[in-house]
């Protein structure tokens, strides 16, 4: 090797050794003739020295600029009083050069090598081995590595065999789009990469390996955001002949391990646990960020005869009143109040009814059509305070959580009331099976048609709406970080549950024959979860969106500025595969 340490690692009691180090110049300074340069490379940054006596070397020193690639070796030395720098943990030490070799040039870059540079994602992607070099990425792919690491150490103590399977499998309706591969020998046929490793899983309880684990790479052929990427990663547990507390209790033992390990970071167990009932009603929001409270009430028994039309002729509908308390909201303005109506009716919300809690008791337009009790009611069920804004939607259950639980983030957000140190670790439970697609009108799978119903549960289509899941989703900071279920272990069972998504017998044994004959061979019970893990990595790190810690990541075109990809291909490799491109769907 050609480097004895890395420079981020030297520390004081290391001042007086002879080292040899390797890196990129990350800055240069000359001060009246002794240069100094920032050597950087994945740990961090040491100060080198070059002094004129050595005249060889300082020629070479003077020729050097950003980004070069060097290795050098000297003597480590204490920092002359007042140059210190005890912000930097290398901050005590400087190598005194005795040796020198540049190891290639570099030409002048796209952007700085800064943790602050400022410049498009487009431009960062093209040249993403560049944008990889900057201090925070570096730091970023370090904790991922330990992330992975700390994942694997704890499921192989916990008795988990890490077993893979396959990129290449049989396209099944999943809830996304696949990614199709056509096959060379087969015309006309297809592999789809796996959305999930879910089906292969559950064979692998069927075969007898009770604990299983994967960290696995999943593709789905969807529209990008933040939060998505078309490949990602997942931890991926099954385990048999188990319940929900056995997979909640191992997934709890394992995040606690994985943070302490990582970042040194304790979290307290056992998580808090609410219903997804609950959840919809006081968040608005599957996945709440509990790091603050502003919880949602609903008014539709307290209201259900008050004078204000717009609520009677909504309740009167079998819709719902709800609302939420705005923290020193009053100070608004109408026009800002404005501002929250428009933002609520991206939601569907028709509109936004409000009051400011005064030293009185409530101000605005509508107080005039409430009782005294209704007041005094509302102000009490969401804890309203003097100077707070009191916010209603009136409309369906599902429009009045989606608008004002994003009216809530958002204010979270902008009210500065989120803890943003805080992990907030929490279980969702008690999902409904089913829920229903105004699109297609027919139900569809709140998961994944493989989940088991509770038990005693009555399948049949009368009482759809009202079958509860054996599933679980944990939530960190508002994100759904992961989440999982009991499976169906009986082919009897997984039939009857096809037949209300509407699949029928065929389409079952065409797309999951394989699955329902394993069940029919003693298949044990079995549940599992996945977790995102490019999306722990993310929140570990203090990043808003995964791309900052995927290596190679797409756009939200989906594209790949660093290698263009994706991009045609030749005639022969069509030819080969039995496809023929349309001139028309090519010019689209």
């Amino acid at each position: 090797m050609k480097r004895s340490m890395y420079c981020g690692e030297i520390r004081k009691e290391d001042i007086g050794k002879e080292i040899q180090v390797c890196g990129w110049v990350h800055s240069r300074r000359d001060h009246g003739g002794v240069i100094f340069i920032d050597l950087r490379d994945r740990e961090g940054i040491l100060q080198v020295v070059f002094e004129p006596e050595r005249k060889e070397i300082f020629a070479a020193a003077e020729k050097m600029r950003s980004e070069y690639a060097i290795w050098t070796k000297g003597k480590l030395r204490q920092r002359p009083d007042g140059t210190i720098n005890p912000h930097m943990p290398t901050g005590d030490a400087e190598l005194v050069v005795s040796e020198l070799e540049i190891l290639n040039s570099s030409p002048a870059l796209p952007f700085e090598i800064s943790d602050w540079s400022d410049v498009s994602e487009e431009i960062r992607l093209k040249y993403r081995y560049l944008d990889l070099r900057r201090p925070v990425f570096q730091k970023n792919f370090i904790v991922r590595h330990k992330l992975s690491k700390a994942v694997r150490d704890f499921l192989n103590n916990e008795g988990f065999l890490e077993i893979e399977t396959p990129f290449l499998t049989k396209s099944t309706p999943e809830g996304a789009r696949d990614f199709l591969v056509p096959s060379r020998i087969h015309h006309g046929s297809f592999y789809a990469l796996p959305q999930s490793p879910q089906l292969f899983k559950q064979i692998l309880m069927v075969s007898g390996f009770d604990k299983y684990y994967q960290i696995a790479r999943c593709f789905r052929d969807e529209d990008l955001r933040a939060d998505r990427q078309l490949e990602f990663t997942q931890i991926d547990m099954e385990m048999s002949f188990i319940d929900e507390e056995d997979i909640i209790g191992v997934t709890e033992k394992m995040l606690a391990w994985a943070f302490k390990q990582t970042v040194d970071l304790d979290i307290k167990t056992p998580f808090k646990r609410i219903s997804y009932a609950e959840a919809m009603l006081k968040y608005g929001s599957d996945k709440p960020d509990t790091r603050f409270e502003m919880e949602i009430a609903d008014f539709s028994e307290e209201l259900k005869n008050c004078g204000f039309s717009v609520f009677a002729n909504v309740l009167a509908k079998g819709k719902c009143v709800r609302g939420l308390a705005i923290p020193k909201g009053a100070v608004l303005s109408r026009s800002e109040i404005d501002g929250l109506t428009k933002f609520v009716g991206d939601f569907g919300a028709k509109g936004l009814a409000w009051m400011k809690i005064t030293d009185t008791g409530a101000e605005s337009n509508i107080v005039k059509y409430f009782k005294d009790e209704e007041i005094k009611t509302i102000i009490a069920k969401l804890g309203a305070k003097k100077g707070d804004l009191v916010v209603f939607l009136a409309d369906d259950e599902k429009i009045a959580a989606q608008g004002l639980g994003a009216l809530r983030l958002k204010m979270g957000k902008d009210l500065g009331l989120i803890d943003r140190k805080k992990f907030d670790f929490l279980w969702v439970v008690d999902f409904p099976l089913f829920e229903w697609d105004n699109t297609e009108h027919k139900w569809s799978a709140l998961h994944h048609p493989f989940t088991s119903p509770k038990a005693g549960e009555i399948l049949n289509e009368e009482n759809a709406k009202n079958l509860r899941a054996r599933a679980y989703d944990i939530v960190l900071n508002g994100v759904e970080l992961g989440g999982g279920s009991i499976r169906i272990h009986r082919k009897d069972v997984q039939e009857k549950v096809f037949d209300l998504l509407n699949i029928s017998p065929e389409a079952a044994k065409e797309k999951f024959g394989f699955l329902l004959d394993a069940l029919s061979y003693g298949a044990p019970p079995h549940g599992g979860i996945a977790l995102g893990f490019d999306r722990m990595c993310a929140l570990i790190c203090g990043e808003e969106s995964i791309r900052e810690v995927i290596a190679f990541p797409k756009t939200q075109k989906a594209l790949d500025p660093l290698s263009n990809a994706p991009s045609p291909v030749g005639e022969k490799q069509l030819r080969e595969l039995g496809i023929k491109i349309s001139l028309k769907q090519a010019a689209k």
